[in-house]
């Protein structure tokens, strides 16, 4: 799959911020694997230069895990956090274990399939599926 065909990825490349300081996170290495062709928004978690790029274009809020900031850009399309789900890995591990698929860096799959898994929620029960045919 092009990936840049996406609406959402082509916001994101529009936004150009530096690829070493955030990772996609959430369904959307869903998407770069072609597992997903549909996902709502892009979760991008952002260091440095890309969490300050994001806090001039949006204000920081309390996501609903109530773990750190995030800047919601294009009416929710991308969410930018300064950093994850509670209990996962600080924004440095993360940017430093992405996978790159046509010049983004994306979060590995195992690490999203362990993240659906420990959230429970009904709405990500279809995403550990195919999570898990995937890497088996």
């Amino acid at each position: 799959m092009e990936l840049d065909g996406h609406p959402l990825i082509r916001e994101l490349r529009s936004l150009e911020l530096p690829a070493a300081d955030y990772v996609v996170a959430g369904s959307g290495p869903l998407l770069a694997h072609g597992l997903r062709s549909v996902v709502h928004d892009l979760d991008i978690v952002a260091r440095g230069d890309a969490w300050k790029a994001a806090l001039r274009l949006g204000t920081p809020e309390t996501p609903p895990s109530g773990s750190g900031c995030l800047v919601s850009l294009f009416d929710g399309d991308i969410e930018v956090f300064d950093r994850w789900l509670p209990g996962s890995p600080g924004p440095d591990e993360m940017i430093e274990a992405a996978e790159w698929v046509q010049g983004i860096p994306f979060s590995p799959l195992r690490d999203v399939l362990t993240w659906k898994e420990g959230l429970g929620r009904q709405k990500d029960q279809q995403d550990v599926k195919l999570i898990r045919d995937y890497l088996a």
